[in-house]
């Protein structure tokens, strides 16, 4: 009696990883193009921008982008799964052999944690150095930020001529390239006595060395010069933990990027809410399995396929949408991060559970 649950078991695992496939590459290429166009709205204005140059930047982002909708690309195919089970009365004559909903549902468990451990192994990694590539490209041409929501960086230094505070339309290489850097000089008295806006700053040894400046000295004119420099007492260390994003560290730099962070006094918490939050992606993802089937397994007509992608759509967006905010949650410092990252797999797995064990155990 194994064999047949086994093949059974590999069937369904081979039907649900062809449909995650195909969900996946169809998402991909609407993604691609709708980043694209994004994109060039943002940097179309630079002179450098080609339409080649914001393909290529909106490639290397697809794979952080993709990695934020993993769960609902699951959860999609999930649902496809099992009605296409179901229309086909697969899941009818698996259930009259006397095989339960937790029996047939494992195959799928299963390939959703398979997919959570690449995703945080391989993906997560490729992602990483991805965005990374074009951030550099992004700083390197002058296109402002790889990222549509970044916000600018701002540091405050001091050194023995007085305090500086700078900040940059985009960072690279870890904080220490910055483009459209903005640098104002304090005197003693902590007024501003000259500002100096760059075209790209670039973190050497004691020193900011600044090309293509504008050098503004209150009611003096403009001066333009093609190179300039700023005192600094910061490290590169201090600067990547400061201004790099949890997105372009991998998974598997996050723990020393949070000890970093930690011997610096800066606050981990946006590190360590991206260290738990990939740690606990393969629950998520068998989370969603159980979610999907909430909706799924009840024999259903054609007409009646609508309703049944309707609710698990919503339910997967109230997921989101109590994740999004739990994640706020611990971003402002009010619960710690190992928190919101499981307390949604947790919400997910109690209600999936729940529902099954009265829907199928009664």
């Amino acid at each position: 009696m194994r064999l047949p649950f086994t093949t059974m078991s590999r069937y369904f695992f081979y039907r649900y990883m062809a449909t995650f496939l195909i969900y996946c590459l169809g998402l991909l290429l609407v993604i691609l193009l709708v980043d694209f166009n994004e994109t060039s709205r943002r940097l179309s204005r630079a002179e450098d921008y080609t339409v080649t140059l914001g393909l290529l930047v909106s490639a290397l982002r697809v794979p952080t982008v993709l990695q934020l909708i993993i769960p609902f690309v699951v959860l999609i195919a999930s649902i496809a799964t099992l009605m296409q089970l179901n229309r086909k009365y697969e899941l009818v004559v698996t259930r009259a052999a006397g095989i339960s909903a937790w029996q047939f549902l494992a195959p799928l468990v299963a390939a959703n944690v398979l997919i959570g451990l690449v995703s945080v192994t391989v993906l997560n990694t490729l992602a990483a150095k991805a965005m990374t590539m074009a951030e550099t490209i992004a700083v390197d041409r002058n296109l402002g930020s790889a990222r549509s929501s970044d916000v600018p960086p701002w540091l405050r230094q001091r050194t023995e001529e007085g305090d500086t505070v700078l900040g940059a339309r985009a960072s690279s290489e870890g904080g220490t390239r910055l483009s459209g850097a903005t640098f104002f000089l304090f005197d003693k008295d902590q007024r501003i006595k000259e500002r100096l806006e760059a075209e790209t700053a670039v973190l050497g040894d004691g020193v900011w060395e600044l090309t293509n400046v504008k050098r503004i000295r209150g009611q003096q004119p403009v001066e333009q010069v093609e190179a300039a420099t700023v005192p600094t007492a910061l490290k590169p260390e201090f600067v990547g933990e400061s201004l790099s994003s949890p997105d372009t560290v991998p998974f598997f730099e996050l723990r020393g990027k949070i000890a970093t962070a930690k011997s610096f006094g800066l606050p981990a918490t946006s590190y360590q809410m991206q260290f738990h939050r990939l740690v606990a992606l393969p629950a998520l993802l068998a989370a969603m399995t159980l979610i999907a089937a909430m909706v799924s397994l009840k024999f259903v007509r054609f007409g009646q396929s609508l309703t049944v992608i309707l609710g698990g759509i919503l339910a997967g967006f109230v997921l989101y949408v109590v994740s999004e905010l739990i994640q706020a949650f611990a971003n402002a410092g009010t619960i710690p991060p190992v928190v919101a990252a499981w307390l949604p797999v947790l919400v997910a797995s109690a209600c999936g559970t729940t529902v099954l064990l009265h829907k199928e155990d009664g």
